[in-house]
């Protein structure tokens, strides 16, 4: 079963007309969109930031909703000026700068944590507009990284973001294979000329809701 992961980059696209459910786990309840062989799950529901995020819960229940296959949306900066805003990227491996939850809290379990690559080529199959690898670093938010950050996360990673990686690593635990579609709604700080703010990440992902409702569908079409 198809599990998509959305945020803020599908905050204004027309999303499937799925029935909401409330999935209780051991780690708290989250919210699913549930179909025939789908299930969404946007990650801010009840406008919780990256770092309030409940990443237990919210892969727990993709997989007790009986989801192998996810596919996150993630909103991301660029730290390459070859990666534009507004472009889209397939990472193939990625970092995390922050603490990175498990659901192993009771016993000692070591499970590599790595993106499918079956998942991860199909994805790139359906979006050839989509630039093909790449390393996606994670940090905490909410706050936008430093200028020195930017410096420093350039030297080993692509794109950044608040959320993929934690998704990722939870997922690989659940046993459900992962891949991540970055939509990059600009460049880094230091890095653009532009003051960024989450008003205008909106601004970007409403100027593509159509590209990103469409990707949506060839997903569901192609993948689930």
């Amino acid at each position: 079963m198809l599990g998509i992961i959305g945020g803020t980059s599908l905050l204004f696209s027309t999303l499937p007309d799925l029935a909401k459910q409330e999935i209780a786990t051991p780690f708290g309840t989250a919210e699913l969109l549930c179909g025939d062989n789908l299930v969404m799950l946007m990650r801010h529901q009840l406008n919780r930031p990256p770092h309030r995020i409940n990443y237990r819960a919210n892969l727990a229940a993709m997989a007790i909703a009986g989801v192998t296959d996810i596919v996150a949306f993630g909103s991301s900066g660029s730290l390459r000026q070859d990666i534009a805003p507004g472009s889209l990227l397939i990472p193939t491996d990625y970092v995390s700068m922050s603490d990175i939850p498990s659901i192993h809290d009771h016993a000692i379990e070591h499970v590599r944590p790595e993106l499918s690559d079956r998942l991860v080529k199909k994805l790139a199959e359906r979006i050839p507009s989509a630039r093909f690898g790449g390393v996606y670093v994670q940090t905490r938010g909410p706050r936008i990284e430093t200028i020195a950050e930017v410096k420093a996360l350039a030297g080993f990673a692509d794109v950044v973001g608040m959320t993929v990686a934690s998704e990722a690593t939870l997922a690989c635990e659940l046993k459900m294979d992962f891949a991540a579609l970055c939509t990059i709604e600009n460049y880094a700080n230091g890095l653009g000329n532009e003051v960024l703010t989450y008003e205008h990440m909106l601004e970007i992902a409403r100027e593509h809701r159509d590209r990103n409702e469409k990707i949506v569908a060839d997903i569901i079409k192609y993948m689930s």
